[in-house]
């Protein structure tokens, strides 16, 4: 991913965080001369050696065939906004799209076997229903989930590059950034207030 210095997140905790907020992504791959994608939910794991993103694909998807020790990319977009030049108030500006983005990149496996795959679809499960008065658990609903299973694959992608794009008007003064927070919080397109409140945290910090 192309990140000027200004834009760059260097915090691998801030980047992990995204994802799990962000977590529906887009696995990239290439397979000859033929590039491949699928929309998935991941489940990030972390240990003290490494990052593992965790996810299930559908055994109909020919995309797995060609994935498995392979490197592939999974990609994570966030929040994003128009910028009106018009907002800046001054000459020589330009209009833009301010947003945030993660990509990891790494080596992937292809998992089969069922306990594997009723571990990821568990972590899967605890996660996004964490929260919900009345969470459905896999642990509740086995008989249903094994006869499921002949029709997924686990995969599992250990990362070994993890990069985070902040852009946000970092490098426009103090007072521009100030015009497009105020400019942003009266818009109701995209993710406009998110963006509004993202710079204001930048600025913060």
């Amino acid at each position: 991913m192309y990140i000027p210095k200004q834009f760059k997140n260097e915090s691998q905790d801030e980047i992990i965080e995204f994802i799990r907020n962000n977590s529906f992504g887009v696995l990239f791959s290439q397979d000859g001369d033929h590039q491949t994608a699928t929309h998935l939910p991941f489940i990030v794991k972390e240990d003290e050696e490494s990052i593992t993103l965790i996810t299930h694909m559908a055994k109909a998807n020919p995309h797995w065939k060609t994935l498995d020790g392979e490197t592939a990319l999974a990609v994570f977009t966030g929040p994003h906004a128009y910028i009106s030049a018009s907002w800046y108030e001054e000459p020589g500006t330009v209009s833009t799209w301010n947003y945030v983005s993660a990509h990891a990149q790494g080596r992937v496996e292809i998992l089969t076997d069922s306990q594997s795959m009723k571990e990821i679809l568990k972590s899967a499960t605890d996660f996004y229903e964490a929260g919900f008065d009345k969470p459905w658990k896999l642990e509740e609903n086995e008989e249903t989930v094994d006869s499921m299973l002949n029709g997924i694959v686990g995969i599992r992608l250990t990362v070994d590059k993890l990069e985070g794009k902040w852009k946000l008007n970092q490098h426009h003064s103090k007072e521009r950034k100030e015009r497009v927070i105020t400019q942003l919080m009266k818009q109701n397109a995209y993710d406009s207030r998110e963006i509004a409140q993202l710079m204001q945290n930048q600025m913060k910090s």
